[in-house]
């Protein structure tokens, strides 16, 4: 367990659990949380005993958005502190991006504004039963941040990612799900149980061909078809000659379950 203010960071059998925790400001994201996320998803990329990373949060709320209490506080300098706080969110969200270990999130509660675009960032992502997802930039007369830019419409399409963004039409988990947004709704009581149950597998895969799979998907919509198969040929090549591909190749022609480093 590390000391962050703002967030609990812990490893448990390879995997990162990274806690968002300020229950009484329903989990808004001040410089501080932002800063510390950041540093956070460095360590956790840096760190290759660390197989997968699971990001949830304490309390009713997964994250309320960006604190608007301590925004507001800043009077005449808000802009440049608030492009400071996006430049740390952001960072920290590039790095779960790019890092070999899936990221799974998973929501406890409301997701609003940087909390629903933190949410979708997740390789995989579960919600509670209890979740609900809106953007809400415009209630604040804001524009939206953390990435929900990119991944919103490649997840759901243009269409309705206009209509969450510029109505602020809020979402429960079921349609979360329904929209394809998310990859499962599980009881309360069951959700972080569920997720580690995911990480755990996750942990004990081929982390080579994790890296891989992330890697491939975030470039796709970048890359021509030929050059896609290129960059696929390329990876699995480098997938084949890897320890864990070789173990799993062996494995697979023995008729066993495979043994990854």
């Amino acid at each position: 367990m590390s000391n962050y203010e703002t967030i609990k960071f812990e490893i448990q059998n390879r995997v990162a659990i990274v806690t968002l925790n300020r229950p009484d400001a329903a989990n808004g994201l001040n410089a501080k949380m932002a800063s510390e996320l950041a540093d956070i998803a460095e360590r956790c990329k840096s760190n290759p005993d660390i197989r997968a990373v699971i990001l949830t949060a304490k309390g009713r709320f997964f994250c309320a958005g960006g604190d608007i209490k301590e925004m507001a506080s800043h009077g005449d300098t808000i802009g440049v502190e608030i492009k400071s706080l996006a430049d740390n969110l952001h960072i920290a969200i590039s790095t779960f991006a790019r890092m070999n270990a899936p990221l799974i999130v998973a929501v406890n509660g409301m997701a609003a504004g940087a909390g629903f675009s933190l949410a979708v960032t997740g390789d995989l992502v579960i919600a509670s039963k209890d979740a609900g997802f809106v953007m809400a930039y415009t209630n604040a007369g804001l524009s939206p941040d953390g990435s929900s830019s990119y991944f919103l419409p490649r997840i759901i399409g243009l269409r309705r990612t206009q209509e969450l963004m510029l109505t602020n039409r809020k979402l429960s988990a079921d349609e979360a799900f329904d929209w394809g947004l998310i990859n499962r709704v599980v009881d309360a009581d069951k959700l972080l149980d569920e997720a580690m149950k995911i990480a755990s597998k996750l942990a004990s895969g081929a982390l080579k061909s994790h890296a891989a799979i992330k890697k491939l998907l975030l470039q796709t919509y970048d890359n021509s078809l030929q050059d896609q198969m290129e960059i696929e040929g390329k990876i699995i090549s480098d997938c084949a000659m890897s320890p864990d591909g070789r173990a799993g190749v062996l494995a697979f022609t023995q008729k066993r379950k495979p043994e990854f480093e």
